[in-house]
């Protein structure tokens, strides 16, 4: 692009030279208008102005070839820069590209690297979950086995009765020594009463006996209406004052038993019930001397018996106590002699001590004194020399 000349255009030359053959027409025919004396000068300056056009004409347009060179090789060098500008720049465009996808690349692999260790953990997890709901639910189907041989169990009058003795059983024996009850004593008349606690006098002993008066207490749960709950609970009231009643006759015995016996009741439900709905029948029972319990307030009234029976085991050793006390204060007074006289012994040491204190101080500034007096005698001196003064004393 650079050896490319563009020449003017026909037209545009053609114009020029119409131009200049006018002018030359216009200057002749202003000569012959003047006289024909001038027409040779207007002939040669018409020539002259034709060569000078000419040759302008050729400078300019050998300068528009030179610009327009200029401007071809400008703009190639600037297509050049460009296009290394484009190179360089699609260079880096394609490295931030290649950055930027190896860069996501890498976040992906880490997303899903994470996301496959957080799904294993939560499947883990999940299978760990499933496993203690797996064993929850066989709990649960063994707690229903055994809730429907519970209701079994307590369909049954006898068996009900053998579940209220048991569950006594274990709450004395876990409240009480072997030695302070009974289970299924017999009295005097006869009677076999589920528990006697043998504590010494007073109270003496105390019966309790367990009743569980279940059909009344599910009736008055089964009740649908304000009618139905006020017959049930006044069954569930007969219910319970019959057993009191049959307390107080059977276990209440004068020089046998304490004035006052227990009945144990074995549900915190129907005693809760008892207590809020059927106060009449808990106060019949005081003055029957009869205490209802249920299995919580059986154990604070047997760690109430456990405190007596210990206070009673204390008192039947006070004068064991008593005497074991008066040989340590002996033992004691003995200790405080001894003391004294070691303490005697001490003194006199100590006064021993004082003493030959006393004496290494005076052997130490005599054997000063000593030192002092050989120092001081010339070696010549061959008579025997008295002891001096210095050396007597005590």
């Amino acid at each position: 692009m650079s050896d490319l000349h563009l020449p003017l255009p026909p037209d545009l030359i053609l114009l020029i030279l119409g131009a200049c053959v006018l002018g030359t027409l216009l200057l002749i025919a202003w000569r012959l208008w003047t006289g024909s004396s001038g027409v040779e000068d207007a002939l040669a300056d018409s020539e002259h102005r034709q060569t000078a056009a000419a040759e302008r004409l050729a400078h300019s347009q050998a300068e528009l070839a030179g610009r327009l060179a200029q401007i071809a090789e400008s703009q190639a060098a600037a297509q050049a820069r460009i296009a290394e500008q484009l190179q360089i720049q699609e260079r880096e465009l394609a490295k931030k590209l290649e950055e930027r996808l190896a860069d996501v690349t890498r976040r992906i692999g880490e997303s899903l690297e994470k996301s496959s260790v957080t799904t294993q953990t939560t499947m883990t997890d999940l299978k760990e979950r499933l496993a203690v709901i797996d064993v929850a639910q066989k709990n649960i189907t063994t707690l229903s086995t055994q809730v429907v041989g519970l209701q079994d169990i307590l369909s049954n009058k006898q068996a009900r009765g053998a579940f209220g003795e048991i569950q006594l059983n274990d709450l004395v024996i876990q409240a009480l020594p072997p030695s302070a009850y009974a289970f299924q004593a017999t009295l005097a008349s006869g009677r076999r009463v589920d528990c006697l606690l043998t504590l010494p006098n007073p109270p003496g002993a105390i019966a309790i006996d367990a009743k569980f008066p279940l059909e009344a207490y599910q009736t008055l749960r089964d009740a649908g209406s304000d009618a139905e709950r006020d017959a049930a609970r006044r069954g569930l009231a007969q219910a319970i004052t019959k057993h009191v009643k049959d307390i107080a006759e059977r276990y209440i015995v004068p020089g046998e038993t304490a004035d006052s016996a227990l009945m144990f009741l074995p549900s915190e439900a129907v005693y809760a019930e008892l207590h809020a709905n059927l106060t009449s029948v808990v106060q019949d029972a005081f003055r029957r001397r009869v205490w209802i319990v249920s299995p919580t307030t059986l154990m604070a009234t047997l760690n109430t018996v456990r405190a007596v029976l210990k206070d009673a085991k204390i008192s039947e050793q006070a004068g064991l106590l008593q005497a074991e006390v008066g040989r340590l204060l002996d033992d004691v007074r003995r200790l405080d002699e001894r003391v004294g006289k070691l303490q005697t012994h001490f003194r006199q040491a100590d006064e021993d001590m004082k003493q030959v204190r006393i004496s290494t101080e005076k052997i130490d500034k005599r054997a000063e004194r000593i030192r002092e007096v050989e120092v001081d005698e010339p070696e010549r001196v061959t008579a025997p020399v008295a002891a001096p003064r210095l050396l007597t004393g005590d």
